[in-house]
């Protein structure tokens, strides 16, 4: 365990202004003084080398993705009552279970979201792309976040599950609220009873959506699939409700902040915004691997030590929990040359940003796709943008998971 004494006080506030303006520069001063460092503060282990963050995301048998286990076992009964919702619903997603559950969910879903499967929706979401900035190209300026980077996934999802008609709007309202506990929003008291409304209101708003498409099944919208394998006894009805609310939100979430912090970055690097206009189809593909490492949407992801565990003469013990922070792994130069450069051309490019092992993130082929799509079409049919905000004030929620913008308005010379 590092000495804490010698460490400065920021080094264990995760919430630290200077570390939700800048992870890169707070993770990159952490892992050069600290990079296997207990947290007095949040009570936990802080990884940011990339061999290390790689070591535990591999070991499934010693390290627990059991979110809602564990946090059980921090609250009392009576405290856990008023926020069943979240047990209920998050206990069952395939990202917060170990094997065997994780196991069945993800050989259902794998094979839904195998690249081969996906790459048969990019005519759907070029369209997609393409119908966004129709909207925006005339006006000179949008929020990106909110006028672009969320139309999109959003609307991919949608199609994809067969309710293009869902109320967008209140989703993102009702996301954000559960948002507020899946991105450990600490800096809100009230975060769990919020995450529990948003959740509630999802299951209200879901729930009666799962039942009329059980009476009005389709050929290959995702939430008939989903009840097919429920017909054959693979999943339940509550699993069902709860793999479409993670569908809904997980769908949409990441991949507009992917968007979003990419746009920034193209934006801060005219260079690679000229190179990804000039040269799209060609450098899509690379270009998105190196936004996802150089400013991806998931700073960071947690684990448990189900067993006491040696690492690098630390002794991590049975129930400690681990921050693995991807973002920090992302940018650890044993692994990357120059790894605070933006190279759309980087290669190869190993980066952590959809996690590692059986916890890989299954939606990651297509929030690569609809990335290559948007980048293509962003940077071909607009003028690189200026933000209306400076740079340094731009604001971000403030969380230890999520690296995730509020708003990013820019301005461009329309036509």
């Amino acid at each position: 365990m590092s000495d804490s004494a010698t460490m400065p006080r920021m080094a264990d506030d995760l919430m630290a202004d200077e570390a939700i303006r800048d992870p890169h520069t707070f993770y990159r001063w952490l892992r050069e003084l600290s990079p296997i460092h207990w947290n007095a503060r949040w009570g936990g282990w802080v990884l940011t080398r990339y061999e290390d963050v790689v070591t535990v995301l591999r070991d499934s048998k010693t390290f627990s993705s059991d979110r809602m286990g564990f946090l059980a076992k921090e609250l009392s009964p009576e405290e856990q009552e008023p926020i069943f919702p979240i047990f209920d619903v998050l206990g069952r997603w395939m990202v917060f279970v170990d094997p065997p559950t994780h196991t069945t969910l993800r050989m259902l879903m794998n094979r839904l979201f195998t690249p081969k499967a996906v790459e048969g929706y990019r005519p759907t979401v070029r369209q997609i792309v393409e119908e966004a900035l129709d909207d925006v190209e005339p006006k000179g300026r949008m929020d990106v976040v909110r006028e672009f980077a969320y139309r999109i996934p959003m609307t991919v999802i949608l199609d994809l599950l067969g309710t293009p008609d869902l109320d967008r709007t209140l989703i993102k309202e009702w996301s954000e609220m559960l948002g507020t506990f899946f991105f450990i929003r600490a800096d809100e008291p009230r975060r769990r009873e919020i995450a529990t409304q948003g959740v509630q209101s999802l299951l209200d708003y879901i729930t009666p959506v799962i039942e009329d498409r059980d009476k009005n099944r389709g050929e290959s919208d995702l939430i008939s699939v989903l009840l097919r394998a429920e017909d054959e006894g693979k999943v339940s009805r509550q699993d069902v409700i709860a793999t479409v609310i993670l569908l809904v939100f997980g769908g949409h979430e990441t991949t507009m902040n992917l968007i979003a912090n990419g746009t920034l970055a193209l934006m801060q690097a005219p260079d690679q915004w000229q190179l990804m206009a000039d040269r799209g189809e060609e450098v899509a593909k690379s270009g998105v691997e190196e936004l996802l490492r150089f400013d991806g949407s998931v700073k960071a992801t947690v684990r448990w030590a189900r067993e006491d565990f040696e690492l690098d003469g630390h002794h991590i013990r049975t129930g400690d929990r681990i921050l693995l922070a991807l973002s920090a792994a992302n940018r650890d130069p044993e692994q990357f040359d120059d790894p605070d450069r933006l190279d759309l051309m980087r290669s190869p490019n190993p980066h952590v940003a959809f996690a590692h092992g059986i916890h890989v993130c299954i939606g990651a082929p297509l929030a690569r796709l609809e990335a290559q799509e948007t980048f293509k079409g962003l940077t071909t049919r607009l003028p690189r943008p200026e933000s209306e905000i400076p740079i340094d004030q731009l604001p971000y929620f403030r969380t230890v998971v999520g690296r995730a913008l509020k708003q990013l308005p820019v301005r461009w010379t329309a036509g």
